[in-house]
Parts: C-alpha cells; structure tokens; sequence
C-alpha cells in the first residue's frame, strides 16, 4: 500500500510503532521496522548516551528505517536532538512541546520531523514550523493524552492542515486502520498493541494484564494536574485518583508515581506500577510477533477496502 507516509519515510506498510517509554527502545523498533513498518525508540528522559547506544543497537538488528521519540520536556532534549543528528536518524517524532527550536538543524540533516499532535490548533502550528508530518493522537490512547478522541480529531485535522496525517490512538487492528484511513489519515500508529508483541522487552506481568483487560478497564488520572494519563486500573490508579477527589497537592501526587512505569515496565509490579495502555487494550488477546501483528492488520484493512466497494 502506497501512501504519502510511506514514500515519505520509505517503509513498505503504512504503521508507525509508538514512541512509549521504558518500552520502545532498539529490539522492538528494529522488529516493527523489519516488518516493513517504522520502528520508534522512545528517548524519554534518557540520557544522550543512551539514546546514542540505542540507535546503534537497532542499526545492528535493522537496515530499514527507523525513528526516534523526542520527549521535549526532557532536560536532555536539546542534547538527544543532536544525537539524532550525529547518527544519522532519518524520522523524528516528538511529543510533550514544541520541536520548533529543533527543527532548522533537522530539516538541514534531512531528518523528517513528525509531531504528535492533540488539536487542530498544534497541527497548523506545526505544519508552518517545517513538520513533515504529524500524528493526530485521540484520548484514546495510552500515557498523556489530549481531550479530543480520534474519530473526531482526526478528520479535523486532516481538513486543516496540507501534510500527512497520521492517525493514533485506539487502534489496534486491520478495522482500525480502515476506519483511520476513511477519516483521512495515511497512516496510524499503535503503542498499546506493540506492547503486547514477542519482541517488546518489557515484563510478561505488564503484558498479562493488556490480554486480559476488558473494554472499561483503562482510567485517566493527573486530569486534576493538567497532565490527564491513560493506564490501566490498579491500587495505585485508585489512591492517585482518591487523593485527586481530595485535592491533593501536585508534590504529593508525583511522589505516588515516581518510578512506577519502571516498576511496571521493568520490575512487572501491576499492583503499584503504572500499566500506561490505551482503551483498545481490551481488543488485544494474543501476544503476537511484530512480524504477525503487521501482516494481519493490514490483510484484515485490504479486505476492509474491497468490502466497501459492495456499498458503492
């Protein structure tokens, strides 16, 4: 399948891998990409260090393109956009801020620059700082998320802006990906499935609990903070969400979730770690390779679109 997207990023399949921390670092993004998507290594608060060595592991696993998540807000930011320089990255995308600072030294390497977006306001901003192009993320998804869904973001997003768009959030299959297309995007990207693939290095305690999630089991909490996270419901979910009822300082707050996506990622702590998963966590059932999620996501998409034709 040809689109923008992937004559842009020269990929095969029209799937970007999300950018999550603790979760999508060098084995994962080289698996997606070497399924003929666009792997992502999340930088997060990473050192530049770090994310130098994870590029170059994945180069070690990949000769496809692949990308790396630039968490803005992280105090190492300025150094990481450097490393993605240096070594020769090909995609950025970015999330928490804007890029804007960044983006004359990337488009000058030729780096394409690909925003997440949460409003149609962010998209126009960043179509007229440079972005190649973005992502529009509904509330759907897993982690920080927006206030608008993805069924009513994205076509908005695709009628105000020229560049691609990419859809995400509450997608997890070939039906998602049809439905993301007939509302305008060229691509989607998807976290909360990779999580649950062979290939995401993250503890089987975290992905036991995105198999077995039902429909309602995903919670927001921090809205009270201005920083609203999608996660799945768990004891610390409860207290965060109590202490928010009873207007807990933000102090008080952090200190409830310092380190506990490590403590899920990592140490595979569901009870007090935060299990960051989008709604759709409830449609995943089966680990699967990324090799399998790609290939059945967009056979099930392909059938969609020759099923349409009979309504025409």
């Amino acid at each position: 399948m040809k689109t923008r997207i992937t004559q842009l990023l020269q990929i095969e399949y029209p799937i970007i891998q999300g950018g999550m921390a603790w979760v999508a670092e060098h084995t994962l993004a080289a698996a997606v990409s070497n399924a003929g998507g666009l792997g992502i290594i999340g930088a997060a608060s990473a050192p530049p260090e770090i994310v130098r060595e994870e590029v170059r592991k994945c180069k070690e696993l990949t000769n496809r393109p692949f990308g790396v998540n630039v968490m803005l807000l992280n105090p190492n930011a300025e150094e990481v956009a450097k490393v993605v320089i240096e070594e020769g990255v090909p995609v950025v995308t970015t999330g928490a801020g804007n890029p804007a600072r960044f983006m004359e030294q990337w488009k000058a390497a030729h780096v394409k620059v690909i925003p997440v977006v949460a409003s149609v306001a962010m998209a126009k901003l960043m179509e007229r700082a440079g972005a190649d192009a973005v992502v529009a993320e509904g509330m759907e998804s897993g982690g920080h998320i927006g206030s608008a869904t993805t069924f009513t973001l994205l076509p908005q997003v695709v009628d105000a802006v020229s560049i691609p768009v990419i859809g995400a959030g509450g997608i997890a299959d070939g039906r998602g990906l049809a439905a993301a297309f007939m509302l305008g995007a060229e691509a989607v990207q998807m976290g909360t499935r990779f999580v649950a693939s062979k290939e995401a290095v993250v503890h089987q305690n975290y992905k036991n609990q995105i198999l077995k999630a039902k429909d309602i089991d995903s919670v927001i909490t921090g809205a009270s903070t201005g920083h609203p996270v999608r996660s799945l419901r768990n004891r610390m979910t409860r207290e965060y969400l109590q202490l928010e009822k009873q207007n807990a300082d933000f102090m008080e707050l952090e200190k409830l979730t310092l380190g506990s996506l490590r403590k899920a990622v990592v140490e595979g702590d569901t009870v007090n770690g935060t299990l960051m998963a989008g709604q759709i966590a409830g449609l995943i059932r089966e680990e699967k390779t990324c090799e399998e999620i790609i290939r059945e996501t967009m056979n099930q998409a392909l059938e969609l679109f020759q099923q349409a034709g009979k309504y025409c």
